[in-house]
């Protein structure tokens, strides 16, 4: 599998993907978020990370409909876990409604959504786009 990282331009076809799967798009252009594009022979889907420093968010994982099943969201992730080690990130954290099973499968554990680092609970994420009832889940790299 290979990421490329999107430029601002193509933000817009990130959004609709996440449109189209109910998850949030608001925030993409703002500061400290870089997002990529997976492609396995064509494309997968897309995913990013969020933040600085060494608790980061994992966020806007979406799998092509016609790609799911196939293990391919476990190599986006994956990949996504390699570029966030290789900036030096020790936890990646993310917030669901709908994929926690998925992710914990993954090594992601529940966490109390208060103990969530400053830097991680202050996002848009956290403060405004995902819902209170959102799993909270955390990785150490």
């Amino acid at each position: 599998m290979t990421a490329a990282l999107l430029d601002p331009g193509e933000l817009a076809g990130l959004a609709w993907f996440l449109d189209a799967a109910s998850l949030p798009s608001a925030d993409l252009a703002e500061p400290d978020r870089m997002f990529f594009r997976f492609e396995a022979e064509s494309l997968v889907g897309y995913g990013g990370l969020e933040g600085e420093g060494p608790d980061r968010l994992l966020r806007s994982i979406v799998i092509l409909a016609d790609r799911r099943g196939h293990g391919l969201g476990q190599a986006l992730v994956a990949t996504l876990e390699q570029v966030a080690r290789n900036l030096g990130v020790e936890r990646l954290h993310l917030l669901t409604t709908t994929a926690a099973p998925f992710f914990q499968a993954l090594g992601y554990a529940d966490a109390d959504r208060g103990a969530a680092p400053q830097a991680v609970a202050a996002s848009r994420e956290f403060t405004a786009l995902c819902p209170a009832s959102a799993a909270y889940l955390v990785k150490a790299l």
